[in-house]
């Protein structure tokens, strides 16, 4: 999931070893990987979807995230650096959406569990980050499944200003950090970063190892497996021109949003502009051009269905 036209698609063909061209993504596509263990041994199957449209089909991710899944599952999250505007809203809406979705399946009565308690102990996959001794681990709020960002189209953003270069990494340094997820900046254009990108999502559809070394030189593809950052490494937010007492932060992650948000004023997306949507206003009405979009929503309704009946049945040939 990530940024509406950020790259997905791409990235997920270089990481197939695909070649071909990408097209637009239609609501949430489905597709999969395959990965040899050994000589004459079945190979490992990852089952891959992707969201289109950015944030405005953020409750497809439901379809996916399920209880037969979620213990094995992985979100992987593309962030556009080329338009840092739109980035916070981007994250902060299909996170949630992903993390509402797993939290609901944690708290609910799960398969073959005890008929006396309705409860999942504990929250599923919740990966463990940071040793218990790390003096960051009462301070963050590790995503409940394993989770990498990726910031795309760096070479679009290494032209940037040096100082916007600087608060967009280290904020997305305290992103990754505090949500407990690996960060990776790549560029369709640059072999070693798309190389680097594979081995991440690698690792996390099948288990291979990946690399422990760390990049984060606003200069260079920024490169921060999970685990091996710290706040004090991150330092506090930049706040050059920016009175941090007149921002009435809640907490640190709030903090970090009104201060990106000072340097990078969000935009009124189209996504946002569908709260007021002209097709629902009665002085707009067209008998003909309603019903087809009537149509459209029925038939959208339909794709959900049936693609949640798919997923049931993949789970059970695999």
């Amino acid at each position: 999931m990530g940024s509406k036209s950020g790259g997905k698609t791409t990235i997920l063909l270089r990481c197939l070893d695909r070649d071909e061209a990408p097209k637009p993504t239609l609501a949430l596509e489905y597709t999969f990987g395959r990965r040899a263990r050994g000589h004459n041994t079945p190979k490992d199957i990852a089952h891959l979807w992707e969201l289109g449209g950015g944030t405005s089909l953020s409750d497809l991710a439901q379809i996916p995230i399920n209880a037969q899944n979620v213990r094995a599952f992985s979100v992987v999250l593309v962030l556009d650096l080329s338009k840092p505007n739109a980035l916070w809203a981007t994250q902060e809406r299909l996170l949630q959406a992903a993390r509402t979705q797993v939290e609901r399946i944690c708290s609910g009565p799960q398969r073959g569990s005890d008929s006396r308690s309705s409860k999942q102990p504990g929250p599923i996959g919740t990966p463990r980050v940071l040793p218990k001794d790390h003096p960051d681990r009462e301070l963050i709020n590790p995503f409940p499944v394993p989770l990498l960002l990726i910031g795309s189209k760096f070479d679009i953003f290494q032209d940037f200003d040096s100082e916007k270069r600087k608060v967009m990494c280290k904020t997305l340094r305290f992103l990754a950090h505090y949500y407990g997820g690996s960060l990776i900046f790549t560029s369709s254009r640059a072999e070693g970063a798309i190389s680097k990108t594979k081995s991440f999502v690698s690792h996390l559809a099948f288990g291979t190892d990946r690399s422990k070394s760390m990049s984060t030189d606003p200069g260079k593809p920024l490169f921060v497996p999970a685990g091996t950052d710290s706040l004090s490494q991150i330092g506090s937010p930049p706040t050059t021109d920016i009175d941090i007492g007149s921002l009435h932060a809640r907490n640190p992650l709030d903090l970090w949003k009104k201060v990106f948000e000072r340097v990078f004023p969000p935009e009124t997306s189209t996504e946002d502009k569908q709260l007021k949507d002209p097709s629902k206003d009665p002085q707009y009405s067209e008998a003909l051009i309603d019903s087809m979009r009537a149509q459209k929503d029925q038939e959208l309704d339909q794709y959900k269905r049936d693609a949640a009946k798919s997923w049931k049945g993949l789970e059970l040939e695999s």
